[in-house]
């Protein structure tokens, strides 16, 4: 099989398990939509993913050198400000991460 083959059928196969890991809770819940296990995991599991991935993102920062971290501390704070004012998950994400990019990518704060 050449490399090209290879490749397609590596893609072919990572899609259908993508797919159908993905389809697997649908077809197995879908007469227990309101069970409470469900419902308690759909009400508490984002917001305790997203404080992992705020700890995770923050656990390596370095505060004894300059510039101090001020770019991820802005970047928190803007996101968190947008999230409170906004309410908006994605507008906030998507603004604090830009903001990021763009302060390390124009070494505005060091």
């Amino acid at each position: 099989m050449t490399d090209t083959g290879y490749l397609w059928l590596v893609f072919l196969v990572m899609t259908v398990a993508t797919f159908v890991t993905r389809l697997i809770p649908f077809v197995a819940f879908r007469e227990r939509g309101d069970h409470p296990l469900l419902m308690y995991l759909g009400r508490y599991m984002p917001p305790s993913i997203m404080t992992l991935l705020v700890l995770y993102s923050l656990k390596s920062l370095d505060l004894t050198q300059a510039p101090y971290g001020v770019n991820e501390i802005l970047a928190l704070l803007l996101t968190t400000a947008l999230h409170l004012w906004r309410g908006n998950a994605l507008l906030s994400i998507f603004a604090g991460t830009l903001f990021y990019m763009a302060a390390i990518q124009a070494v505005w704060f060091g």
